[in-house]
Order: structure tokens, then sequence, then C-alpha cells
């Protein structure tokens, strides 16, 4: 249980789409809530975000830092850690980064085992993926 991070919503932000989940009221459970399409070329969608945040009553967020496969930062990386930053000021609630490189492949996993394919469900996938970033930061205890 890690009751700091209770109510925290998870989020997995990439290019296409922006993966959402948010944490029990006792910080033991991640839940997949959906995702928030992008359009190419347009600004972050940061309040929208807080809008679900807000809608959730979400006490703070944690953002999935996309590394390569050495742990490295990257440019996206770099985008991500801006967007988590503008939730933070924005907000004047916690934000926590983790690494998130393996978050995407046990979302799909985690799909095809509960419910065969994946095609044509990559919001769903990006949903879970929040949601498998947020256990795994609950998982850890503080």
């Amino acid at each position: 249980m890690n009751s700091v991070l209770a109510r925290f919503l998870g989020v997995d932000y990439g290019e296409k789409r922006v993966g959402l989940a948010i944490a029990d009221p006792i910080g033991m459970i991640a839940t997949p809530i959906g995702f928030i399409a992008r359009r190419a070329g347009k600004r972050a969608p940061v309040a929208e975000i807080i809008r679900r945040a807000e809608a959730l009553e979400a006490r703070g967020f944690v953002v999935g830092l996309p590394l390569d496969g050495s742990g490295n930062e990257t440019e996206w990386t770099a985008e991500v850690r801006r967007v988590g930053d503008e939730l933070g000021k924005r907000t004047n609630l916690p934000v926590r980064f983790i690494d998130e490189r393996y978050s995407t492949a046990t979302s799909l996993r985690t799909i095809r085992e509960m419910e065969g394919s994946t095609r044509g469900r990559k919001g769903d996938v990006d949903s879970m993926a929040a949601a498998v970033l947020l256990q795994n930061a609950l998982n850890v205890t503080e």
C-alpha cells in the first residue's frame, strides 16, 4: 500500500494519445480510465489532463518517463518532463516521474490475456499502460 500516491493520476504521455489511470483512495490499485487523443501539430493537452484530474479529485500525478533501452533520456523524455512540470505548475499538485520502458509491452500482454485481440484498441492499450506505470509506482514502498 502506498497511501502517499492515493488518488494520483497516472499519465502515459504519447505522441498520438495520452493514456490515463487513477489510483484508488488508499493507494493500492491503479485503474485505467481512458485516454485523450492528440492531434498532430497541436499543443500538449495539459488543460484536458487537468480537467480529468479535477473531475476525479486527483491529488497528484505519476508521469511515465520514456527512456531509451539503456535508461537514458531522449528528446521525447524532455518533452514529457515539460508537460509534467506544467501540470505541477498549473495545479500545485505533486508530480512524480517513473520509468515507463516496459509499461506498453506489459499492457499489450495484459489485454491479450484478458480479452484477446488488441487490434483497433490503441487507446485501451495506452490507458492500460498508464495503469501499469501507476501500479508500479504504487508497488514501491516508501
